[in-house]
């Protein structure tokens, strides 16, 4: 690859990096699984349980909000392949790259394709997932 040239994968790498070292710094236990075969990128051990985290990269979707995958998405055989996480994994670890900041997301939290975090709107309706109430402050949310 080329210097200065950035892919998905790259970009998927530096997510899992970064979310890596901001669980550590902030004492967690991290374990990478061996291999790209699992849905999850991290095991996140808090003491009292493990959490599957599938890291994902957010990018501005409207200027008031962030979005991000949901599902994987895979060719094989020359077929595209779509597969959602509900059974394998208990949350999502999304950096959006622009600002450096995570939201932890429950995966029972998430839409099955794409989910959009919102910073504002013009009124308040129960469908709005708002980002502030998944930014990731160091704290596991389950506790």
């Amino acid at each position: 690859m080329a210097h200065g040239t950035v892919n998905t994968k790259q970009v998927g790498d530096e997510t899992e990096a970064d979310a890596l070292r901001t669980l550590i710094s902030n004492g967690y236990n991290v374990s990478i699984p061996f291999g790209d075969n699992d849905a999850y990128d991290l095991i996140v051990d808090n003491g009292d349980r493990l959490f599957r985290v599938q890291c994902k990269t957010a990018w501005q979707n409207k200027s008031e909000t962030i979005r991000f995958n949901t599902h994987s998405q895979t060719t094989r055989d020359g077929a595209y392949h779509e597969t959602t996480y509900a059974d394998s994994v208990d949350a999502f670890l999304v950096r959006y790259p622009e600002t450096g900041t995570f939201y932890w997301i429950r995966v029972d939290d998430a839409t099955s394709q794409k989910m959009e975090l919102r910073f504002s709107a013009d009124i308040d309706h129960p469908s709005i997932n708002w980002a502030e109430e998944y930014e990731f402050d160091g704290s596991i949310p389950y506790e």
